[in-house]
C-alpha cells in the first residue's frame, strides 16, 4: 500500500475501481478534556493514527490535534465503509494511547472512554479541498 497522498485532481486507480474523493473528519474527546496538551502527546496520537491509517488502507492527507479533539482529512478505497474508518481510528487509537499514556486515563477519562461517541464527516469536493487543508494547516494559529 502507498501512503502516496493523491494530487487535487488525480484519480487513484485501483484493479477494479477508479476513485477520487476525501473526507474531513472530527471528532473530540469525552466532555471535551484537553488530553493532548504537550508536544509528546499530540506526537504520539499521530504516531499512532499514521499507524491505523497504515493498517486499514486510508490516506491521511492532513492531520492536527489539537487539545481536545482531531482533524483528518483523508482517502479511502471504496470498498471501506465510511463508519468502519471512524471505528478504527476511534477505537484503535484510544486503546493504543491509554496503553501509552495510562496516567492520563484515571483522572480525566473515567470509564475508560478517550473519546465521545459523536464524530463529524463530510465527504469534499474539489473545489473545497483546498479550503479544508487551508482550515486544517492552521488550526494552531487559530487558538
Amino acid at each position: 500500500m502507498s501512503n502516496k497522498k493523491p494530487h487535487l485532481d488525480e484519480a487513484i486507480s485501483e484493479r477494479n475501481y477508479v476513485y477520487n474523493f476525501h473526507f474531513h473528519l472530527i471528532w473530540v474527546t469525552k466532555y471535551r478534556h484537553p488530553a493532548f496538551t504537550t508536544p509528546q502527546l499530540i506526537k504520539d496520537m499521530q504516531v499512532i493514527l499514521q499507524r491505523i491509517a497504515n493498517l486499514n488502507e486510508v490516506i491521511i492527507e492532513r492531520m492536527e490535534v489539537m487539545p481536545d479533539h482531531v482533524h483528518l482529512l483523508i482517502s479511502f478505497k471504496p470498498k471501506y465503509a465510511p463508519t468502519n474508518i471512524v471505528k478504527a481510528f476511534k477505537g484503535g487509537s484510544a486503546r493504543l494511547f491509554f496503553e501509552k499514556h495510562p496516567e492520563i486515563r484515571a483522572p480525566k477519562f473515567w470509564g475508560g472512554h478517550l473519546w465521545s461517541h459523536s464524530y463529524y464527516m463530510s465527504t469534499l469536493g474539489n473545489t473545497s479541498k483546498e479550503v479544508v487543508e487551508h482550515y486544517i494547516d492552521n488550526q494552531r494559529n487559530q487558538r
